[in-house]
């Protein structure tokens, strides 16, 4: 991830000032902010000091910021980079919608959620969709709609998710990869929406796909019933 820009020259100067004026000016009672270096770099009201990658997988990268606080103290912050990923929720001529049900490692249980996997180098978002759909549910699709993107995370977590409608379903061969042991779930699609709005679907990117697959397609949102079920 790349930063923001740094200092320029004058910031540069008027730091070096500031901070040889500091050297010389009595102490006062009120408490100051830390001065930033030269080469600090701002990050909204924060103020990046230094920057370490603290792991690193396939999967996952973790950097560890040495900071300046909005409130002016110095801390640390740490920012989890997973790969780009896409989520397709495949639904078919009779508006029935193909999901996949699997045990997923880091919530410890079974969830119902759209083919959904990384974006591998050198691969589009388009491509990595409909590798995964042809992977995970044995589909592939003759039409593809684009549903947007979605930030799951924004605190400490960067992991943009591309999201897709797929229509036009053919069965072809599937092929899961050795960690996944996937089994495909299939209802309609106004129900899949009634799922998500009870919180049986809570795979995020799967929970908006449906919902804006459904708002494409007319499908199950005509009304949000008092009970939250839709009609």
């Amino acid at each position: 991830m790349s930063g923001p820009p740094p200092f320029s020259s004058a910031q540069e100067v008027r730091m070096n000032d500031d901070l040889a004026s500091a050297r010389h000016d009595p102490p006062s009672d009120r408490s100051a902010a830390p001065l930033a270096p030269v080469g600090a770099r701002r990050h909204g009201p924060w103020t990046i000091l230094t920057r370490t990658e603290a792991y690193r997988d396939p999967w996952v990268r973790v950097e560890r910021d040495d900071v300046i606080r909005p409130d002016g103290l110095p801390g640390s912050y740490c920012v989890i980079h997973l790969k780009a990923g896409v989520t397709v929720i495949a639904v078919d001529d009779r508006g029935r919608v193909h999901l996949t049900r699997e045990f997923h490692y880091g919530v410890g249980r079974v969830t119902v959620e759209g083919a959904s996997g990384g974006i591998d180098a050198g691969e589009s978002p388009d491509e990595a969709a409909r590798r995964e759909l042809r992977e995970e549910l044995g589909l592939e699709a003759r039409t593809w709609v684009d549903l947007g993107s979605v930030d799951p995370f924004t605190a400490n977590v960067v992991s943009p998710t591309r999201l897709y409608l797929a229509l036009g379903l053919t069965e072809v061969e599937a092929a899961p990869e050795g960690t996944e042991r996937i089994e495909r779930v299939t209802m309609p699609l106004f129900q899949a929406v009634e799922e998500v709005l009870a919180s049986r679907i809570t795979h995020a990117p799967s929970c908006l796909a449906i919902l804006r697959g459904a708002l494409h397609l007319g499908i199950g949102l005509r009304r949000i019933g008092p009970d939250g079920g839709s009609e």
